[in-house]
């Protein structure tokens, strides 16, 4: 029966509590009864953290400092398997989920037969589809979402962190998030290990959330912009490191050409906008990436 079937929903926080509270109480008006909101801390600040201690179905996990998306989650899950949990949903704390979307997506899981099942995931707007599914360019490396409108369930390449569901076995078989990607690609880099183990990602469009995209990692605007410098670091080392980890499946031609455009076109936007500080983080980047043992 679907509805005994025990859900650890994990959302990681950084920071961003007002968000974060909005986060668990979609989840808390939802549909589904059986379900614990595992709740990561990252620099946990302990007056703030309190409002959610109170609160039932929520177990909190504080981190004295930032480890991490991929470790913070991998912390949750590490308590969903030990507790014996069914399903484990990863969900952003920028996101309001639909009220009917554990039981969906727990009811496709089981139907068509897949181990993560992602829904449709919407700008926080509601005009424009942020995910529909990831795709994967194997010439150039590349990994996009699709933003096309789908109306039955479909088979994808890659699944975005911001919501999955998981069934829990997986992560015993092959393992939790790589923490070396600290945060950023380690969704992929899990999807293509799940491909490499014979396990299928779906997507269904019969559910849905809204998603604020990046709201944890926007700065006040600055001469360096609104986005912090550290988010292009990440992006460029695990890019190249995803790309080093799983170089047997990709193209070494198109994703040596396509990566030297990219960094081409950081180094001239950065520099046209005087915008050094990420322009250093850009390389910093790189050279990180190829000094990281595969």
């Amino acid at each position: 029966m679907i509805k005994n079937s025990k859900v650890a929903i994990i959302i990681v926080n950084w920071k961003k509590y007002n968000m974060t509270a909005n986060c668990i109480e979609s989840v808390i008006e939802c549909n589904y009864p059986n379900y614990e909101i595992i709740l990561v801390d990252n620099e946990s600040d302990a007056s703030k953290v309190s409002i959610f201690k109170s609160r039932k179905n929520v177990k909190t996990i504080l981190n004295s400092k930032n480890e991490g998306f991929s470790k913070a989650n991998n912390q949750a899950i590490e308590y969903a398997l030990k507790n014996n949990f069914d399903y484990i949903l990863l969900l952003n704390n920028d996101t309001v989920i639909k009220s009917n979307l554990i039981d969906i997506l727990i009811k496709t899981l089981q139907a068509k037969k897949v181990y993560a099942v992602q829904p449709l995931i919407l700008n926080h707007k509601r005009k424009k589809i942020w995910s529909g599914g990831g795709k994967i360019n194997y010439f150039f490396g590349t990994f996009s979402s699709s933003k096309k409108v789908c109306n039955s369930f479909k088979l994808i390449e890659w699944f975005t962190g911001c919501c999955c569901l998981f069934d829990s076995k997986l992560f015993i078989d092959i393992g939790k998030f790589d923490e070396r990607f600290f945060a950023y690609y380690e969704d992929v880099d899990f999807s293509l290990r799940m491909k490499k183990n014979g396990y299928k990602i779906g997507f269904t469009p019969q559910t849905e959330l809204i998603h604020i995209e990046s709201a944890s990692s926007k700065l006040e605007r600055s001469e360096e912009g609104v986005l912090n410098p550290y988010v292009h670091y990440l992006n460029i080392k695990n890019h190249v490191f995803v790309l080093r980890k799983h170089s047997k499946i990709f193209n070494p031609i198109g994703t040596v050409f396509y990566q030297i455009f990219k960094i081409f076109s950081y180094t001239t936007y950065f520099i046209l906008r005087f915008r050094f500080t990420k322009l250093r983080m850009v390389y910093k980047g790189l050279k990180d990436s190829l000094k990281t043992q595969i």
